[in-house]
């Protein structure tokens, strides 16, 4: 860390190099803190998190009884030891509250006074945050998997739906209504994703072991059908073209960058494509155990060197480097499966959710005091993580 803070002292290095180097070294010593805590709300498992993108203050979690908590994770007392309390929640004597499990919730992009969740009781529900009104409600002929709104969006307010349905459904927040819909899935459809790069490119992930990269500007619609063997499949072999895994597709995620997209199916294979190419670019990240019969929500780093990706595994979360595929970690601490985790980037903070009725906060070790003379005399060294080794080089140890 000295040879970072010597080279943005003369000049030789621009403060984000300086800045992603921190970001690393806090992700790759997440751990859970005896001195933050998260409200117990839920009475039954949560199934996914969100933290609004405007100020990554506010977390809203959907669970499995129904009820949508809204969070405040910031710590206004500037105490050492404190718990995210919950501002207020959608529950049980709400009028409006979800008659099923809470599949996703999401923020509005760009304003903190919209989010929105879905539902096995068939509905898409808008809310006005301030009020906990409804603003607008979606109904659907079937069981709603997941829902997701593109994050750079300005020119459409699109919501993109999977359900029990192959059909893809577009509705408009704007119209109101449902604007169209993307058809080519032959299975029910278990995880959207909008490009945080374009915002009129929609990957789906299907049971009939398919995902699919739209345009949505398009009449034909679908642009890629990704192929896990590259187009060049034996054709002495018993698996089914045009596949990205062997078994149900249930979750996505781009990179933070767009330029990649990670998915993850029942194989237990986690699989990263080039978004634009469509190509596996065939990473190998093991055996990446998943069970699930709906869809998985992961997450991503965001401002690091290397980045990670944080996906959960049994009752784990298991963090491995994006582009090597190396696990670096297993964050242990729920005592039941693990269905989301959601990433805060402004301090590389993990909220995880799980069966188990518990939010758990990961947050980064406090830095390990600089060692004095004697130790280094000593030859005692502190253990660097592999993934980190090369980026925290000084110029004495060059030399």
């Amino acid at each position: 860390m000295l040879g970072f803070l010597w080279a943005r002292q003369t000049g030789q290095d621009s403060p984000v190099q300086l800045q992603r180097a921190e970001a690393t070294r806090r992700i790759l010593s997440l751990e859970l803190n005896k001195d933050r805590d998260v409200e117990r709300m839920h009475e039954n498992g949560i199934n996914t998190l969100d933290i609004e993108p405007v100020e990554g203050r506010y977390m809203l979690s959907g669970g499995a009884d129904g009820i949508i908590v809204l969070y405040d994770l910031a710590n206004l007392g500037k105490t050492q030891s404190y718990t995210c309390k919950a501002l207020c929640k959608v529950g049980k004597s709400h009028p409006d509250v979800h008659k099923f499990s809470v599949e996703t919730v999401q923020w509005y992009p760009h304003d903190t006074g919209i989010f929105t969740s879905s539902s096995f009781d068939k509905t898409l529900k808008v809310w006005d945050t301030n009020s906990l009104q409804l603003a607008e409600v979606f109904h659907f002929d079937e069981t709603i998997y997941s829902h997701h709104m593109s994050p750079l969006a300005t020119k459409h307010s699109l919501i993109a739906v999977g359900t029990k349905n192959p059909k893809v459904q577009l509705c408009d927040l704007k119209s109101g209504s449902s604007s169209h819909i993307l058809q080519g899935h032959r299975g029910e459809v278990l995880a959207v994703c909008w490009s945080p790069r374009y915002d009129y490119i929609l990957a789906t992930a299907s049971t009939d072991s398919k995902v699919k990269l739209w345009d949505v500007r398009k009449a034909s619609g679908c642009l890629i059908t990704l192929d896990q063997h590259n187009g060049e499949k034996s054709k002495a072999s018993s698996e089914a073209t045009n596949t990205a895994h062997n078994g149900r597709v249930n979750g996505l995620c781009f990179t933070s960058n767009g330029l990649h997209l990670l998915t993850v199916g029942t194989d237990d294979r986690m699989r990263l494509w080039d978004s634009s190419s469509g190509e596996n670019t065939l990473v190998n990240y093991g055996k990446v155990c998943n069970n699930s019969r709906k869809s998985l929500k992961f997450t991503v780093s965001v401002g690091c060197n290397p980045e990670f990706v944080f996906v959960p595994y049994d009752s784990t979360i298991a963090v491995y480097t994006i582009y090597s595929g190396q696990k670096i970690s297993v964050l242990r601490g729920h005592y039941n499966s693990v269905d989301c985790c959601v990433f805060q980037p402004n301090f590389q903070e993990l909220y995880s959710g799980s069966k188990d009725c518990n939010v758990l906060a990961w947050i980064p070790s406090i830095r390990e005091p600089v060692p004095d003379e004697d130790s280094k005399k000593s030859g005692h060294r502190t253990h660097i993580n592999p993934a980190f080794e090369d980026a925290w080089s000084s110029s004495e140890d060059e030399s």
